[in-house]
């Protein structure tokens, strides 16, 4: 059984929580994680070094806290996405896979922009950090995942796509440092949603995947 003590105790460390990725998140998107400082983290969250070595090794795991969350949800997008791909083509319904209309990218950018504060960082503020290289490993994920969906497609209905994987990463590193840009440069999300019209115009997929 526990002692009132460390109940107290547990009880004060997990309402320093919060506190804690409130002033680290400000911290981080103020200076970039190169340059935000532990000590003064722990200063304005109102703690000791040594209580938040005790919860956070180390800045790599106080940066993690604060994008984990948004990192997450980007995970849970992607599975539902590929799940709906591979339905698709089971009902032979490609062309739905490849729809990128500006309803669709709107779609996209709202669920950035409702988590902001997590692509910004992760985005501008994370040099330094094992998240520096997000948008090359994000789309390298993404390439990977279209070049087996193409595969599949081949198997199913014998179409030969001959783009190839580099050719493919070259094409979604364009289309999404150019769906990100609104973020990059503080757009609101308004006018976010406006230059969705313009990339839908730019990014014809069906044509480039022969759908």
């Amino acid at each position: 059984m526990l002692s009132k003590g460390v109940i107290e105790c547990r009880c004060r460390i997990g309402e320093l929580i919060p506190r804690y990725l409130k002033v680290q998140k400000k911290n981080f998107m103020e200076k970039g994680f190169a340059d935000a400082s532990l000590r003064e983290i722990c200063k304005k969250a109102g703690v000791t070094t040594g209580a938040m070595y005790k919860r956070y090794p180390g800045k790599e795991a106080l940066f993690e806290a604060v994008v984990g969350p948004t990192l997450q949800d980007i995970e849970e997008m992607a599975l539902n996405i590929e799940r709906y791909d591979y339905e698709q083509l089971a009902h032979g319904k490609m062309q739905s896979v490849w729809d990128m209309s500006s309803t669709t990218l709107k779609t996209i950018v709202r669920f950035s922009y409702e988590r902001y504060d997590g692509f910004k960082l992760l985005l501008c503020r994370s040099e330094g950090s094992t998240h520096a290289n997000f948008l090359h490993d994000f789309v390298s994920h993404h390439a990977k995942q279209t070049v087996k969906f193409l595969e599949a497609v081949t198997q199913q209905d014998g179409r030969d796509n001959q783009i190839d994987e580099e050719e493919i990463h070259m094409l979604l590193t364009a289309f999404w440092s150019t769906l990100f840009e609104p973020i990059v440069h503080d757009l609101p999300l308004e006018q976010a949603l406006r230059h969705c019209e313009y990339v839908a115009k730019l990014f014809n997929w069906q044509a480039i995947f022969g759908f």
